[in-house]
């Protein structure tokens, strides 16, 4: 298809809609408000389950619910419903069902802002709700990514019956790019065999995140911990630049990435043996291949729009073989290129 000027909300709304999207679930909140609007406008269109919840604890439900009868559904959110999410995603983690969400983040803590932020990165990769799970978390970089990575996200989601996570913020969310949508999938799409369908004829499934016996939770978690092994051997993406030489490497995801890609750019112009290193998965982190690129460098910067929170993982896949130095902008203030330079010459 062509390349259109898209907003990156109502990009990836679309994309969502026509990799197959059945129900959507959500709460207007700024910056990512258009998506749910052109979702209530197309998915009636497509004549697919629309429903702008009470509330992002009734939204994230709603997907819990969907989710358990095989239906491809998803939700989109900022930082502070992503919070109230939480227990829903934990228990969508627990019945080891597939779903998708979107966070476009904002600045924080509290209600904060409506500008770009990345601090929502530990909430997204670490915790997610209680208990022992790790979503699966895309981090794209352009509208282009974003497009893209929700097919991957809702294939990735149904390959593993898990829940996946696309870390956008608000710069990515309102931006306009060229970009091309995918072509609309068949629609319907068929039920998977473990899904909630009515259980005539057949012996009812049972999907629960409840397991009172301490020995069958402990098998259930084994289970999930088998399958995050799996996700971390076989799902981890990244793109470098400039990385055979370079002396010097940055490490940023999303739009803090792009940034330093500008900032690199420069850098090379200069003479400076610069390159970058943009992970796509924040879980899983691409770990085994920093740690290969730190023994060829002289230092690392770590850019992020907070005050310092994917580097705690740069530092332990580095594991002091190289110094890593940390430049972040808090409450929705957006680095600049000159500034991402500057700090790389003071190394």
């Amino acid at each position: 298809m062509a390349k259109e000027l898209l907003k990156g909300n109502e990009a990836f709304a679309e994309a969502a809609i026509r990799y197959g999207l059945e129900a959507y679930f959500g709460y207007p909140i700024t910056p990512q408000s258009e998506a749910l609007e052109h979702l209530a406008r197309r998915m009636v269109e497509e004549n697919r389950v629309f429903i702008q919840a009470e509330s992002e604890l009734g939204a994230i439900n709603m997907v819990y619910g969907a989710a358990c009868c095989g239906v491809r559904t998803m939700a989109s959110t900022s930082g502070p419903g992503f919070s109230l999410m939480e227990e829903g995603l934990s228990y969508i983690a627990g019945s080891e069902v597939p779903a998708v969400v979107v966070n476009m983040q904002r600045g924080g803590p509290g209600l904060g802002n409506i500008q770009p932020s990345q601090s929502d990165y530990f909430l997204m990769t670490k915790s997610a709700g209680h208990g022992d799970f790790h979503p699966l978390v895309l981090a794209p970089a352009s509208v282009q990514e974003l497009i893209d990575m929700m097919g991957l996200a809702f294939d990735l989601a149904e390959k593993y019956r898990t829940l996946v996570l696309v870390a956008g913020d608000g710069s990515l969310g309102q931006m306009m790019e060229s970009a091309e949508l995918p072509p609309m999938q068949p629609f319907p799409r068929p039920r998977p065999d473990w899904a909630v369908s009515g259980a005539k004829g057949r012996k009812p499934h049972i999907i629960t995140s409840l397991d009172l016996s301490p020995e069958g939770l402990e098998r259930i978690n084994l289970r999930l911990q088998a399958k995050l092994a799996e996700i971390q051997q076989h799902e981890i993406r990244w793109k470098e630049y400039e990385t055979a030489d370079a002396e010097i490497l940055l490490v940023a995801y999303g739009t803090t990435g792009r940034i330093c890609l500008s900032a690199m750019r420069e850098a090379r112009k200069q003479g400076l043996k610069v390159g970058l290193f943009r992970p796509q998965t924040l879980w899983p982190f691409p770990a085994a291949r920093l740690h290969e690129l730190a023994g060829q460098t002289r230092a690392m910067l770590v850019a992020e729009m907070n005050a310092g929170q994917m580097v705690e993982d740069v530092r332990l896949a580095v594991a002091g073989q190289t110094p890593v130095h940390f430049y972040g902008r808090l409450g929705g203030i957006v680095p600049l290129s000159d500034e991402i330079l500057a700090e790389v010459k003071k190394l």
